[in-house]
């Protein structure tokens, strides 16, 4: 019993991380200059110079891709 916790606990920690490894939303303003993307729900994306930056403008919806700790964009699709 005590294993199938601690699978079940180490399961649902990893399937958590998995899903904040992307911001899915409606783009609320960008600002192709500084490469800011905000989406309608306030949240706001530096878009480093590496990384591609789409055709997409407000009322698009995006999904922007991050790495794995969350704190740097790695792509932004439509």
């Amino acid at each position: 019993m005590k294993k199938i916790i601690i699978a079940a606990s180490a399961f649902s920690i990893m399937t958590g991380a998995a899903f904040a490894s992307s911001a899915n939303g409606v783009v609320g303003n960008i600002n192709s200059d500084t490469r800011v993307i905000t989406l309608e729900s306030g949240k706001s994306f530096t878009i480093p110079r590496d990384v591609a930056l789409p055709a997409i403008q407000a009322g698009d919806t995006v999904s922007i891709q991050l790495n794995d700790e969350g704190d740097k964009v790695q792509a932004v699709l439509r």
